[in-house]
């Protein structure tokens, strides 16, 4: 029996939820408890997470160095190397807007080129969290005087280091963050690829599951 053809992509659905109820809110995030019509006609109660969404910036100077920073994440109780990122918890905020916020927050930078580098959702089975990583180009000193960082950002330090270097740090499992593995897998694969940076989206490409 031949099985039907499907194109490789995600696409919306949504199965029939007969109850839902939060079980807990906190400052970014509610937990969910839906009861779930499955495809077979079962029913399954399904926990997860709501969660506004998030942007990262994966930053390149002129000679092929990126930005990371060192921050503290109590859940993980380590101090882990990062992408400047942020949670899209301004109402109204395009997500360019806010990369190009979190770069002058936790940077003090500013770049003149952007592009969209990859999309993806952090952990479809738990949670509907979304984060879109940009990468930016043409980086100079942010106009205005320097964020005042504080709680767990005002111990941030910052680095540049060679992006195949970085490369490796993730390949070894020295540096493990969701946002900084996706990153720089996806921009050592974009940039050899035909048209190089010419081949990534725009910054404002259309970002289903976050529509802005």
């Amino acid at each position: 029996m031949t099985e039907p053809e499907f194109e490789i992509e995600d696409t919306p659905e949504s199965w029939p939820v007969l109850k839902s109820r939060v079980l807990a809110e906190g400052g970014i995030s509610a937990y969910h408890e839906d009861l779930v019509r499955m495809v077979d006609g079962t029913e399954a109660r399904r926990q997860y997470t709501t969660h506004h969404g998030a942007v990262g910036v994966i930053v390149l100077d002129e000679d092929g160095r990126m930005l990371t920073l060192r921050q503290y994440r109590h859940p993980v109780r380590r101090l882990l190397w990062e992408l400047p990122a942020g949670l899209l918890d301004q109402p109204g905020e395009p997500p360019l807007a806010a990369a190009e916020r979190e770069l002058y927050e936790e940077a003090h930078l500013q770049a003149a080129e952007w592009r969209v580098l990859v999309d993806y959702f952090n952990s479809s089975g738990t949670s509907d969290e979304a984060t879109r990583i940009f990468v930016a180009r043409g980086i100079s000193e942010a106009d205005g005087e320097q964020f005042a960082r504080q709680g767990e950002e005002a111990g941030i330090v910052v680095r540049w280091i060679p992006l195949a270097e970085m490369v490796e740090r993730v390949l070894d499992g020295r540096v493990g963050t969701s946002s900084m593995v996706s990153a720089v897998c996806a921009l050592q694969v974009a940039l050899t690829r035909p048209g190089g940076w010419d081949s990534l989206r725009p910054a404002d490409a259309p970002w289903p599951a976050r529509p802005f």
